[in-house]
């Protein structure tokens, strides 16, 4: 596993003061939901320190105003607003997946319901954009239009990613740009803000973006080879997830798309519903009727059957190997830019650990 960035251990220190005051503003009602999902409470209510994100977002917001000369703590209004905005979409998204768990406990909307874990989300998105207007200095306004932009995008990505769930089949491409939409518009965002918010020349504030663009894809598709493959005691969720709710993620539709005999098994697999089979296992359900636990053990067998099968249409090793193009790409990106050498370092270093981590 690559060691985490310096940047980013350091940020919740630096960034949580700002955090918490801006959610501080919430209706106690909300505020008790949002607590609880940004990990500083409990489901009552009492202060507790849970598992928290990467805090990847906001340490690239302040990293970006380095990469224009200007000091990190200038830029704290847009590692809040980042942070508020990933944090309204991640509340959202669990609800649409259906995910239960986030950080090894309950989801927030399994937890207060569904109506207001998607008002609180509304309410992080709301602060978001209070925050960056309310920045000091002429690069505020600049800064709110950058993240809306990226939010809309963010939006329509989780619009398609949506609408693949109604499908047979999904192009590879079609899958990426998806993912450029979902989850590389706010990296790419978040990679440029601070530079942005500080009123950078727009020629930097690109050429950050164009690698936060490349380095966002390349955490997708880590984000969906841990959503197959990873250890559920450091990703905080269930083994086998993506594949338990038979999520169309970049190295499924990959192996889907590969054209071999374990592409045509394997989409067979996904046209069942979860707990049911194909037409070739007849005897497995028969047998699975007999008790829930065997019920629970053929589904498990399927998912298991589908990882295999991902693994050997060549879903995982495209997956893998795009993201360490992505992660080349983004970093002849950065190299280019003219940036302080150390500054440069810590954006590589944290390229390098989108790649290696393992959660």
């Amino acid at each position: 596993m690559t060691t985490v960035p310096v940047s980013m251990t350091d940020v919740r220190g630096l960034v949580d003061g700002a955090l918490r005051a801006a959610v501080g503003r919430l209706d106690p009602r909300t505020y008790r939901v949002a607590a609880y999902h940004l990990g500083w409470a409990d489901a009552e209510g009492h202060p507790r320190a849970a598992p928290a994100g990467k805090a990847l977002r906001p340490a690239l917001a302040l990293l970006s105003a380095r990469a224009a000369g200007a000091p990190q703590e200038g830029a704290l209004p847009a590692a809040v607003a980042v942070e508020l905005t990933h944090a309204f979409s991640l509340l959202h998204d669990d609800i649409m997946d259906g995910d239960r768990t986030r950080r090894h406990r309950p989801a927030a909307w399994a937890v207060f319901g569904e109506a207001d874990a998607i008002l609180a989300g509304d309410a992080l998105l709301s602060l978001a954009g209070e925050v960056l207007l309310e920045a000091p200095g002429q690069g505020s306004g600049r800064a709110a239009r950058s993240l809306a932009a990226a939010t809309r995008r963010l939006i329509g990505g989780q619009a398609r990613d949506l609408e693949f769930e109604s499908r047979r089949t999904v192009g590879l491409d079609e899958c990426v740009a998806m993912a450029s939409d979902k989850t590389a518009a706010l990296l790419a965002c978040s990679c440029a803000i601070g530079a942005v918010l500080d009123g950078a020349p727009e020629p930097l504030c690109t050429a950050l973006a164009e690698f936060g663009a490349d380095l966002g894809i390349a955490f997708q598709l880590v984000d969906d080879l841990l959503g197959i493959w990873g250890d559920p005691k450091v990703t905080g969720k269930p083994a086998l997830s993506d594949l338990r709710s038979r999520k169309l993620s970049l190295p499924v539709v990959a192996a889907l798309n590969a054209g071999t005999p374990q592409s045509e098994r394997l989409a067979g697999l996904y046209a069942a519903p979860p707990g049911a089979d194909d037409a070739d296992g007849e005897a497995a359900r028969d047998a699975a009727r007999d008790v829930a636990d065997d019920a629970a053990d053929a589904e498990l067998a399927r998912l298991e059957e589908m990882a295999r099968l991902v693994e050997a249409s060549g879903g995982r090793a495209w997956a893998e190997a795009e993201a360490g193009r992505r992660v080349e790409r983004a970093a002849a990106r950065i190299a280019s830019a003219g940036l302080p050498a150390a500054v440069r370092e810590e954006f590589l270093h944290i390229a390098d650990f989108v790649t290696g981590r393992d959660h």
